[in-house]
């Protein structure tokens, strides 16, 4: 519901004039054609259409389009055209005006993209599978009518997650989690990087708001340190460019909060161990295009020799750019203070186009250029992968996901045609993106003329030949092989159709089964067979008899009383746990409010379930995702799976509180060291003598000197894991010991 504004007519006239005011001065400062009659006819249109409507934080509702429209317009870089569809853009969606009606005041073309912004409108996901993948699929399919679209809906995103706060907690868990799933990865592919990385640092605020301050605070306190480094690491290397007589800026861009706690989260570090904290950039003036790539070079020369580069991370993104175009080059060189830096070298349109992404080389050129082309070429791979669309919305979006985050490698075909893969891609991968023929009946390649495996991963500037056998056909580990989106979608397809087979062969064992005893088939049997078995559907069922992971026999019948009957061997879901108690309140409603599910254990039976994912224990940042038969399974907020969840089923997580419980909680612990005699003695007596923790498995390995072990403990909080690592590393040997589950 809308909140009630305390603030009188007169101001909140005048906060939207002044916001109206910045958006058209931003567009009179840009180097677009001043077209601001237009523009000024869709405010005026579309703040009588909003008139009266509030957003939830209390303010004017079209104070959200002309944000949406100076983020499109000062933000990403784009014209009239895009700064009118946005401040249009919930008009059809959210009053009774039409698509007709914007198209008969200003005309097809703003008309079409305020269309695809209605098509999409209320985010990627829906409540079900289904709908969350057509959603996805509109999406999509609408960049390849009018990129602006995505590029007006990434602005949309972006304002939606500034203005967070007002959500309750539930909201802003799926919103943040379809954010970081979809959207930020989806900026980065568009090229809009300074877009990608608010989007992930505010998705980061909201699902992890300690850290996200904790790290804030530090990198702040860390900063006039940071300054004096940079200064002392910048001045020999200026000296050099102003002799160059260069126009040019040097600055240094400190890493976002949520890449530096994924780094953390990554290498088990804390903060003070992140050593590369910052990058160094140099953005220069250059009049002539055919003149950036030798001064990136000059500049680079003028780097090295001041300082020693890093061998392995010299990254020449000009002579092969990334598919969203951006162009660089990266070195990375020892600092004066021990420490790796890494500096950026670019010329202002290779910046602009960083930061910006295509929408800002619209602004270096003329028709229709090599941008574009590469832009249409993406877009083809994109509906190519529509054209059969994953039955499963999670196996969708993921498979997406992976065209999304990837890098590119260049290979070569034998005839030396170039194929842009995804670093990773495999010898089955390029098969696969060639003809879908050739990725179902690969055997091996030759990469430079050597015979290597199907799961031979590529490097750039490999030639590969696809060697194939009439014989062969999918099997399902390729899964693990296959890396990219066409090449996962072509082999599910395939191993579907083997799937097939076997669901038929386990139907017909189920049906001669139940005529070998007499029974007869009925919806009731099928439906007490699918629960008894914890299975979703009757073609898990049959494909789990057809694969001989349920057997049928003589001890699953009940002859007592009249006939035979089923008496199913009833699998546990819970792997040797006691199943929850029943969930005495039902939830379904409670989730939409603030209200706060206490985690209790009590005479032995708790009100929730422990994800397998994660393995939460008390102290640690959880929420519930509640199932559709009324239980509470409780993931930490880091958990993978529980990103999906999020982004699929955001409104059935409950935050949650730990409270009474009596359990003891299994954690798990990585140790490194220096091999030495007795450092395991010493590490299990800190465990079971000094601190009575019991253990639950332990794995020892040592290696040319280096020790590491493996450990599971039975333990009460996180708090008892943290003083454990804590002791553990005060042993004689031991380099590290940190919780990773």
């Amino acid at each position: 519901m809308m909140q009630n504004s305390n603030i009188n007519p007169e101001e909140e006239n005048r906060m939207i004039d002044a916001a109206y005011q910045n958006l058209l001065n931003g567009y009179l400062s840009s180097n677009h054609r001043k077209k601001v009659e237009i523009i000024d006819r869709a405010f005026k249109f579309a703040r009588d259409a909003h008139q009266g409507i509030r957003r939830r934080s209390g303010e004017p509702y079209i104070m959200h389009p002309i944000a949406v429209a100076t983020i499109v317009s000062q933000e990403i870089g784009l014209g009239s055209t895009s700064i009118s569809a946005s401040l249009l853009h919930d008009v059809v969606e959210d009053t009774d005006y039409t698509v007709e009606d914007i198209k008969a005041q200003f005309g097809e073309k703003i008309a079409r993209i305020v269309d695809g912004l209605t098509k999409i409108s209320g985010g990627i996901f829906g409540d079900k599978a289904s709908v969350q993948a057509e959603n996805f699929r509109k999406l999509l399919l609408t960049m390849s009518e009018d990129v602006r679209v995505i590029l007006i809906k990434m602005a949309d995103r972006l304002h939606n997650m500034r203005t967070l706060s007002s959500m309750p907690p539930n909201k802003q868990y799926k919103i943040a989690g379809e954010t970081l799933y979809i959207y930020a990865p989806l900026a980065q592919r568009l090229g809009l990087y300074a877009i990608k990385t608010e989007l992930e640092d505010l998705s980061f605020k909201y699902n992890h708001p300690q850290e996200y301050e904790r790290i804030s605070s530090l990198i702040e306190a860390s900063e006039e340190q940071r300054n004096e480094l940079f200064a002392r690491f910048s001045a020999p290397i200026r000296e050099r460019l102003d002799n160059m007589g260069l126009d040019y800026t040097f600055t240094v861009r400190v890493k976002s909060c949520y890449s530096i706690w994924k780094k953390m989260q990554m290498k088990h570090i804390p903060f003070e161990e992140v050593y590369d904290l910052y990058a160094a950039r140099i953005v220069f003036q250059c009049d002539k295009e055919y003149d950036e790539k030798r001064l990136c070079w000059s500049i680079y020369d003028q780097i090295t020799e001041v300082y020693t580069k890093h061998p392995d991370r010299v990254r020449d993104w000009l002579t092969t750019p990334k598919v969203n175009k951006y162009q660089a080059l990266h070195v990375t060189v020892m600092g004066p203070d021990g420490n790796w830096v890494e500096v950026q070298i670019r010329s202002h349109r290779m910046d602009d186009i960083a930061e910006r992404g295509f929408a800002a080389h619209w602004k270096y050129k003329l028709g229709e250029g090599e941008e574009e082309k590469e832009l249409a070429k993406w877009l083809q791979t994109i509906t190519d992968i529509l054209k059969e669309p994953e039955p499963n919305a999670i196996d969708f979006l993921d498979t997406i996901k992976l065209n999304l985050f990837s890098s590119e490698i260049i290979v070569f075909t034998p005839k030396g045609e170039p194929m842009t893969m995804p670093k990773g891609a495999s010898v089955l991968d390029l098969a696969f993106a060639l003809h879908t023929d050739l990725g179902t009946h690969c055997i091996a390649g030759k990469v430079n003329h050597e015979l290597v495996p199907s799961s031979y991963k590529l490097n750039s500037g490999d030639q590969v030949e696809i060697i194939t056998s009439n014989t062969q056909y999918p099997q399902p580990e390729w899964m693990q092989v296959v890396v990219t989106a066409k090449g996962k979608a072509r082999l599910r397809q395939a191993l579907r159709h083997q799937r097939r087979l076997i669901i038929d062969k386990g139907e017909q064992r189920f049906m001669d089964f139940l005529a070998k005893h007499n029974i007869e088939f009925s919806n009731e049997i099928l439906s007490q067979a699918i629960s008894r078995q914890f299975v979703g559907s009757k073609d898990e069922l049959y494909f789990m008899i057809g694969n001989d992971e349920i057997q049928l026999n003589e001890a699953m019948l009940n002859k007592k009383g009249q006939g035979a009957r089923f008496n199913w061997w009833r699998r546990n879901p819970f792997k040797g746990k006691e199943a929850p108690k029943e969930t005495t309140q039902d939830l379904s409603q409670a989730i939409d409010t603030k209200m706060v599910y206490r985690l209790e254990t009590r005479d032995g039976v708790s009100n929730y379930r422990i994800a397998d994912c994660c393995h939460p224990i008390p102290g640690d940042d959880t929420v519930g995702f509640l199932t559709e038969d009324n239980k509470v399974v409780v993931h930490k907020m880091d958990c993978p799976m529980l990103a999906r969840l999020k982004a699929s089923y955001g409104s059935r997580l409950l935050e949650t509180q730990w409270e009474e419980y009596s359990d003891r909680f299994q954690a798990s612990i990585h140790i490194i060291g220096i091999d030495q005699k007795g450092i395991l003695q010493s590490i299990v007596n800190i465990i079971s003598t000094n601190m009575s923790i019991n253990m639950k498995k332990m794995s020892v390995t040592a290696d040319q000197g280096v020790f590491n072990c493996d450990l599971d403990v039975l333990v009460s909080d996180a708090t008892v894991v943290t003083n454990l690592c804590r002791e553990i590393k005060k042993v004689k040997g031991v380099t590290n010991a940190t919780r990773t589950n």
